[in-house]
């Protein structure tokens, strides 16, 4: 029984909408829509108007201006005003979107028809000022989220249009999981892109009465609309930013408007740092309080995507030049409040006598320094020089991983030493949690004979001599090791990868190593290198200066990529590795050799895999790692990172450190063998919805075809992580499911895929339709409800020893359990196999019978607890649906539901035993 359908949901959110300030209003169609639009904008642009509301004909060019816009276009024209010609021949000025959250009208809808490709109807639209801007698409409790995002994806297709292109942000929930994310002009919706709201301290806010509260507050809304989505002019996309980069702006504003003090925010790698940064240094370019914002970058990082990054934000903001007189132009123009440049380049102005006059001009006034990457020591080291000079600025510090005691910079200072607070703090262990980064599955690589012991130290120490790791026989057992296993790491060569040596003697060495290997027909991978070299170096006991190496390495580049690439235009070089790491160009690189480029500030989601041969500690190590662990799609699960030195004790203390735990753990992958049984397990619950590929094509019922999808889908999960181990073999799976066995079910898996799109075609509603056929997030099974539920639907009914044992074996289970949830349904379910299993035959539905069993005992203890306390049943019920909805008990509206009339002390008393009922039968029966 489900105490709270769909329809329920949407009611009480309405209902808690209405209560925040919402006007509810009904709209049958799109045309309803419309006419509603006009009216508010009427009433938002009246003064400009004069009190003269628009005619049909000015109407009607107002949506020829809106409409028929990409989601990209549309989100522009929101944001700008329209010059309106009036029919008298004035031009006015119409706002279609205020910051000011009072000059704004709210209204929520629901259920609106809309006739496009088909009909659909949607569930709760959010209207600012009458225009959508914000659609709810709610599924019942028990159903997965994702369907309704897939919901979404297909409206998006089939109606979506005109008006509803301004739809700024999706939110879909069924009650208690819930989730936002940005309109897009993608085909599909990247579920990686979809969000959990969060309080300031990371915690989730799932339950959809507490997102509502917090979430779709007027002003929090209206802020993250006007302030916290960005317009991406690159990608021609909206960009919505995530809980914790909201709330450390907020932090670092109220800091530089409130105090005159300094701070930092610790944002793990690949949580979206740069974006933070740069909302941050625009909010407070408006300040009139702040002179001048400067943003500084590493100079190494003109060479990296950073630049893209920001230029994505404001076309041609960045001058990448090292040209000390652009920055001092800029310094000198009043207009130009938000300068990004160099650390370098700003140090060299501070030093040139010639551009003091103009540096000194800002000497005494309020200015922003925001330093990205601010764990790095070049800051710390120009830091007082900067300082002292500007002598009421305020240092904002942006890092994945800041410094501290165990890794303190060179000369001897902690990030909290050089920037005072801590502002916000998101870590890798909060990143990875919310999927906004992935785990690690760490590999160690002997590579040498002898005890192995990776927790020792003393034996990296006693092998750390350039000889050991430069002798031929170690270099080329590697090389062979990574072409053996690069094609499993990659899943085929779907990703990239990078290889971190310890010098460029042994990039070269690797280098050629492959070389050789491929000439003889080992492998056929696009095997590139890239470094920095010295003008000057020392050439004692080498063949080659080091350019000349680099230069042979470019001239086999452009061989294997048909360009024309040398020495001399080596950042055009670097650009073209940088694209076809990220496959932004074909072909793509499969291993990039490396010794200290790419492993800091290089973002690249297809890349997956790296390969370690040096020492890392500390910030270096987890920058390292984090190259790998960009969310992607589903068949990315984690990053690959295989060692081939004894990083074990370096990196489980960088994990703690970084994370903040005792537990390394928690960002890492389980083994091999975890994930070989819970591939036995999900092949088991696949087997008994259909024990052979063939039993599939019985499988008429859409419910049963739904269901051996999910199961499908789980188990293929599962082999995607197998696959990436070394041990991996489906010989090594073969008692469990052969590989040709595999392959069969897939294309049932398939067959029933394509039949959707045909259903999609006739129009027919299919239950399959939002049924995610991807792969996307890992689940494990446990010793739980569900694990007990698929123990019941296995019984044998066919046989009756069989029958007995498989209900013996259930109720050791049960018994021996220590699961919260299963144990409050214990009695239950053992009442359950007690009375209505006996009566079952093999062509019953377990799910069935529990279910009608389920319904008639909470049905039956609702109604017990009603007549014994003189209550009507529904309203129990109802209050039972109030609490399920919102977690919370309103102790008055219950004492008013009691409208029999009793002494005060036994009514009070009677409150009480009802709200510990409502509890109690809640957590049953949840």
């Amino acid at each position: 029984m489900s105490y709270q359908s769909e329809a329920e949901l949407e009611k009480q959110l309405i209902n808690k909408l209405s209560s925040q300030g919402y006007s509810y209003i009904k709209l049958e169609d799109y045309k309803a829509l419309e006419n509603n639009f006009r009216v508010q904008l009427n009433y938002i642009n009246k003064s400009i108007l004069e009190g003269v509301d628009l005619s049909d004909k000015e109407f009607e060019r107002i949506l020829i201006y809106l409409n028929g816009k990409t989601v990209y276009q549309s989100a522009k024209q929101l944001r700008d005003q329209f010059i309106l010609d009036r029919d008298n021949g004035k031009q006015v000025y119409i706002n279609f979107l205020n910051e000011n959250p009072e000059n704004n009208v709210y209204q929520v809808t629901n259920q609106v028809t809309v006739q496009g490709k088909y009909v659909n109807r949607y569930d709760v639209t959010i209207l600012i000022n009458g225009l959508p801007l914000v659609q709810i698409e709610l599924k019942r409790r028990g159903v997965d989220i994702n369907q309704a995002i897939n919901q979404i994806d297909r409206y998006r297709q089939h109606s979506f249009k005109e008006l509803f292109k301004y739809i700024q942000i999706f939110i879909v929930s069924n009650g208690v999981e819930t989730r936002y994310f940005a309109n897009t002009n993608e085909p599909r919706i990247m579920k990686s892109l979809t969000f959990y709201w969060t309080r300031e301290d990371n915690e989730r806010i799932n339950i959809l009465e507490n997102f509502s509260s917090e979430f779709l507050e007027k002003n929090r809304l209206l802020k993250m609309i006007t302030k916290y989505m960005v317009i991406n002019d690159t990608d021609k996309c909206l960009i919505v930013m995530r809980p914790y980069q909201v709330y450390a702006t907020e932090a670092l504003i109220r800091q530089a408007l409130n105090t005159n003090s300094n701070g930092y925010i610790w944002h793990t790698t690949g949580s979206g740092k740069t974006l933070t940064s740069w909302k941050c240094a625009n909010l407070l370019k408006n300040e009139p309080s702040i002179a001048k914002v400067f943003f500084l970058i590493d100079r190494k990082d003109l060479d990296t995507q950073t630049i893209e990054e920001f230029n994505k934000f404001e076309k041609d903001c960045v001058d990448n030049t090292d040209d000390t007189k652009v920055l001092v132009k800029q310094v000198k123009d009043p207009n130009k409040k938000l300068i990004v440049t160099t650390i370098q380049k700003m140090a060299k102005a501070l030093n040139t006598p010639k551009y003091l006059e103009v540096m000194n001009k800002y000497k005494n006034d309020k200015v922003i320094f925001i330093i990205d990457e601010c764990h790095r020591s070049q800051f710390g080291e120009m830091h007082n020089q900067i300082k002292r000079h500007f002598v009421n600025a305020q240092y904002f510090g942006f890092t994945g991983t800041p410094r501290f005691v165990e890794n303190k910079s060179q000369d001897g200072r902690t990030t909290a030493d050089m920037f005072q607070k801590l502002l916000h703090a998101y870590l890798i262990k909060n990143a990875i949690h919310d999927h906004n980064v992935l785990g690690f599955s760490i590999e160690y690589i002997q590579t040498y004979e002898g005890e192995y012991d990776e927790n020792d130290e003393t034996r990296v120490e006693d092998i750390d001599r350039e000889e050991v790791f430069m002798a031929d026989e170690r270099i080329n057992m590697i090389a062979n090791h990574i072409i053996n296993h690069h094609s499993l790491k990659t899943r085929n060569g779907k990703y990239t990868s990078i290889f971190a040596v310890s010098s460029i003697p042994q990039l070269i060495k690797y280098y050629d190593t492959f070389k050789k290997l491929k000439d003889e027909g080992k492998h056929n991978y696009n095997i590139a290198a890239v470094y920095s070299y010295g003008s000057n170096e020392d050439l004692s006991n080498k063949e080659e200066h080091s350019r000349d190496s680099l230069e042979r390495i470019i001239k086999d580049y452009n061989e294997m990529f048909e360009t024309n690439f040398d020495t001399n235009t080596f950042s055009a070089y670097n650009k073209d590795i940088s694209n076809r790491l990220k496959q932004k160009k074909n072909p793509q690189i499969d291993i990039l050799l490396v010794v200290n480029m790419y492993l800091t500030g290089f973002d690249s989601r297809p890349l997956n895999t790296l390969y370690v041969d040096k020492n890392l500690d500390w910030h270096n190590l987890l920058q390292a790692f984090s190259r790998t662990n960009r969310v992607e799609k589903e068949t990315k699960p984690f990053g690959n990172i295989v060692c081939y030195r004894n990083l074990k004790k370096k990196t489980d203390d960088a994990l703690k450190l970084f994370s903040q735990t005792d537990k390394a753990e928690e960002v890492l992958v389980k083994d091999y063998d975890y994930y070989k049984d819970q591939f036995e397990q999900y092949a088991a619950e696949l087997y008994k919805l259909a024990s052979t590929p063939q039993a599939v094509d019985g499988l008429m019922d859409e419910n049963d075809q739904a269901k051996f999808v999910i199961a499908f889908r789980e188990l293929s999960k599962i082999l995607l992580i197998l696959k990436t181990f070394v041990e991996f073999s489906w010989e090594d799976l073969e008692l469990t499911m052969t590989q040709q066995s595999y392959e069969d079910y897939k294309s049932k898996y398939l067959t029933i895929n394509d039949n959707i799109r045909k259903v999609k075609q006739a129009e027919k509603v299919s239950i399959l339709n939002d049924i995610d056929f991807s792969i996307e997030i890992i689940q494990t099974d446990k010793i739980n409800v569900a694990y007990i539920m698929n123990l019941l639907r296995n019984i044998d009914f066919t046989n009756y020893e069989q029958k007995e044992k498989d209900i013996n074996n259930i109720y050791k289970e049960l018994d021996r359990s220590d699961n919260p949830e299963l144990r409050r349904k214990v009695d239950l379910i053992k009442q359950f196999i007690g009375e209505v299993v006996p009566k079952m035959s093999a062509n019953d539905s377990v799910d069935e019978e529990y279910s009608n069993f389920e319904t008639a005992q909470r049905n039956k203890e609702i109604e017990d607890f009603a007549f014994e306390n003189k209550l009507e049943p529904d309203f129990i019920k109802n209050s039972i649906n109030d609490y399920e909805f919102t977690e919370i008990l309103d102790k008055d509206k219950i004492r008013e539901g009691i409208t029999s009339d009793i002494p005060y002390f036994k009514k009070k008393s009677l409150v009480e035993k009802i709200m510990e009922f409502i509890i109690n039968n809640v957590t049953k029966y949840q």
